[in-house]
């Protein structure tokens, strides 16, 4: 589930852009449109209070379902649960609300005001108030009462919705991309480097754990529930054949007729249901059955019955003139041989106490009546039974760890340049995709790599790739020409700058949030 949000994520990148920035639309139109004539209390509980003002609860509903759809056509379909629990939802929703109050009381402070005319021009702009190209008044009157608004509460949404797209812009207006972050980008899309290194897996360093009688038994304790056996029952049981009532038994022909209507279903043909003169010997085969199958189950029922207080399936047998036949120890995943595919049976068999019945139970091999012989519990095993299993384990486990140690100690050593057996990359450029020759797609391991220097040439940390760990040094960096950067650093700036605005307008909103004090209706966002 999550890849498929990942690679619709990275297919709809900008669709995705397009919901961050309507996002601010959306929690700003229903601060005024969600609020009605109820005045900003609204209805019901809150969904946040900020420096304690508080965020009505129906304008977090009205956000959170306009999101809702709005995801469901980015992603063409609609939002399955566990999607909406990977995506957040919920918290996008309530986190937009927050922000956009924030942002608003910040404009304030800042002196961003919306003119009249602003707000006249924003609205002549909507295409859906347009007609043959130009703002239509009737049409937008038409259009807002259609939707129950009022023209004084869709325009203070639209003054609202412009101060937060104008705080947010002087935040970003104030964002520069410096000569030293254009020239670091340059070297990292140009420059080709090489890295030695040295990585170790698991399987290669598996024969050094010897693990100790300590570490299996605590892993053991903290594992309890994968090593416990299944809970086990035997059974006594009798199994009534109801062909041997269908031999003793006749139908009518109205009972034919009747069980023919009752599942006429069953009769059907190339052009529709066959009429009962062409399927009757079968019709009556089978009312015939249900009949027998009946009175079988009746007759075991009655049985049983009479024996409730003595409790002895060998007088039920005898009665029915049956074999009690018995299964060995089994549990529920890997019943006895006779009971292959009844499940029913099974299911009764752990649900009764030893030496206690149960019945009658119907299945395609006929009546059962059953008892439970015998029980036996589910355990955990002591270690001296399982040692060998747990062994394993825990092997495995810490093989993990120390190749990862071994691969943070040869980082040590590579920083120290001590001698070392190393491995060459060759030469590369960097790659968006973080596909490094000879280790592989390992994009955290790509970043980390171009900005080692000649002063700091080896990775602070290991890197897993695969199912291995890295250490890695940088052997060579061939730097690309300075004269080209200078010639081309305005536009490599222009190019840097939206995404520095953007995280300057991240690290802003996440200090209103810091300074804030915030109290979320954690009902609201808690996952089911």
């Amino acid at each position: 589930m999550l890849d498929f949000i990942r690679k619709k994520k990275e297919s709809f990148i900008i669709k995705i852009v397009f919901v961050v920035i309507v996002l601010s639309f959306i929690g700003t139109m229903f601060l005024v449109w969600g609020k009605g004539s109820e005045g900003v209390s609204g209805r019901g509980g809150y969904a946040a209070k900020v420096n304690g003002t508080k965020i009505p609860l129906e304008e977090y509903q009205n956000a959170y379902q306009r999101i809702r759809t709005i995801y469901q056509q980015i992603y063409g379909q609609s939002i399955t649960p566990d999607m909406e629990k990977a995506l957040g939802l919920k918290k996008v929703a309530l986190d937009s609300l927050i922000d956009n109050f924030l942002i608003a009381k910040e404009a304030k402070s800042m002196g961003i005001k919306v003119s009249k005319e602003e707000v006249a021009n924003s609205i002549e702009a909507v295409p859906t108030f347009q007609k043959d190209g130009k703002f239509n008044f009737d049409l937008y009157q038409q259009l807002l009462r259609s939707n129950r608004l009022t023209p004084k509460d869709f325009e203070e949404g639209q003054k609202q919705d412009l101060l937060l797209s104008k705080t947010r812009q002087a935040i970003k207006d104030k964002a520069t991309v410096s000569d030293d972050e254009a020239l670091a980008q340059y070297k990292k899309e140009n420059d080709k480097i090489e890295l030695e290194y040295v990585s170790y897996a698991p399987n290669e360093v598996i024969s050094e754990v010897k693990p100790t009688d300590a570490e299996l038994n605590d892993y053991l304790q903290r594992n309890q529930n994968e090593f416990k056996t299944p809970e086990k029952t035997a059974l006594s049981y009798i199994l009534l054949d109801p062909a041997a009532q269908a031999a003793k038994l006749t139908v009518s022909e109205e009972e034919i007729q009747t069980f023919y209507q009752k599942n006429i279903d069953r009769w059907q043909g190339k052009d529709g249901i066959l009429p009962l003169k062409e399927v009757k010997e079968k019709v009556k085969a089978d009312a015939l059955r249900q009949k027998a199958t009946k009175q079988a189950f009746e007759l075991a029922a009655d049985t049983l019955y009479k024996h409730t207080k003595s409790n002895d399936l060998k007088q039920i047998a005898g009665q029915l003139n049956l074999k009690v036949q018995e299964t060995p120890l089994f549990d529920a995943n890997a019943p006895a041989a006779a009971l292959a595919g009844e499940t029913a049976v099974i299911k009764k068999a752990f649900e009764l106490k030893v030496g206690e019945l149960g019945g009658p139970i119907e299945t395609p091999k006929g009546i059962y009546i059953i008892k439970a012989r015998e029980r036996k519990a589910s355990v955990v095993p002591p270690l001296s039974e399982i040692r060998a299993t747990i062994e394993v384990k825990v092997k495995a486990a810490k093989a993990v760890e120390l190749a990862k140690k071994k691969a943070a100690d040869a980082a040590r050593q590579l920083a120290a340049k001590g001698a070392l057996k190393a491995q060459t990359t060759g030469t590369f450029g960097f790659s968006d995709k973080g596909n490094i020759p000879v280790i592989g797609n390992a994009p955290d391991l790509m970043e980390a790599a171009f900005k080692l220097t000649a002063a700091a040439p080896v990775t602070n940390e290991p890197f897993k790739v695969g199912n291995r760990w890295y250490a890695a040094r940088l052997k060579q960096r061939i730097e690309a020409p300075k004269a080209d950067f200078d010639k081309t650093k305005q536009q490599l700036k222009l190019k840097m700058l939206p995404k520095k605005q953007e995280e300057a307008l991240a690290a802003w909103v996440k200090g209103l949030r810091n300074k804030a004090k915030i109290e979320i209706n954690q009902t609201l966002i808690a996952e089911k």
